[in-house]
């Protein structure tokens, strides 16, 4: 059966956090779950958090695809709401000059540190970690088959290509970076973090990006699946 990807919007930071799930096993993970600026607000987070017990879900993993300069991550507010659930990045966050993080930068924050290839259990299901820095030093990619969660490594056509000018960033190696999502299979849906423009446009393929060349492409159809829906197997 194959997994499902449910994202949630946040219109503060205009990003997107995800919760990908077997709907059969109900296990899930979150990926770049989102506390924004003001006054610290976790309502994006408690969004997630309703639609992970109304849906009986075991959150076995909190994913980060970089730490963050926009805004703060909910990762360890959800780690206090989800025990059993590991909180993870790139090992390359050892490596970053800059975290943007008013936190140590030595990696103990976090569960578990993933090495580029890595496997991602979840439920009878794997998926792997692809490192793809250049945005920051451990910005890293998450493939569960057919989907791959690019965080800021990659943006919807309409934008373009992410910034590259931090302390720990590289033109050169986002360059190689996106070279490695684009082998990836064309039917491969990408799911971004950002969507700067006045809709909330989280999905692209590899097909579309090799054919848009950083140009503005036909948007793709959504993929609705309404917040208060929950899963049948």
């Amino acid at each position: 059966m194959q997994l499902l990807v449910h994202p949630f919007f946040d219109s503060e930071t205009r990003s997107f956090s995800y919760v990908i799930l077997n709907p059969q096993t109900r296990s899930s993970a979150i990926i770049d779950p989102v506390c924004a600026w003001k006054e610290a607000r976790t309502n994006s987070a408690d969004a997630i958090l309703e639609f992970v017990r109304a849906n009986d879900l075991l959150v076995e993993w909190i994913l980060q695809t970089h730490a963050h300069v926009d805004h703060f991550s909910a990762a360890r507010y959800l780690k206090g709401h989800l025990v059993c659930a590991q909180m993870a990045i790139s090992a390359r966050v050892l490596e970053a000059r800059q975290l943007h993080m008013t936190v140590a930068t030595d990696g103990c924050q976090f569960d578990r540190l993933l090495a580029d290839g890595e496997r991602i259990r979840l439920g009878h299901t794997c998926g792997r970690v692809m490192h793809t820095p250049g945005h920051t030093t451990a910005d890293a990619t998450y493939v569960f088959e057919d989907k791959a969660f690019v965080g800021d490594t990659l943006f919807t056509p309409e934008p373009g290509t992410p910034r590259c000018d931090f302390a720990d960033g590289s033109a050169r190696s986002l360059r190689q970076s996106l070279d490695r999502i684009y082998a990836l299979p064309d039917s491969t849906k990408l799911f971004v973090c950002h969507d700067y423009g006045p809709g909330a446009r989280y999905l692209t393929t590899v097909a579309e990006q090799k054919r848009a060349k950083f140009n503005v492409a036909q948007e793709l159809p959504r993929e609705p699946f309404p917040r208060s829906a929950r899963i049948s197997p």
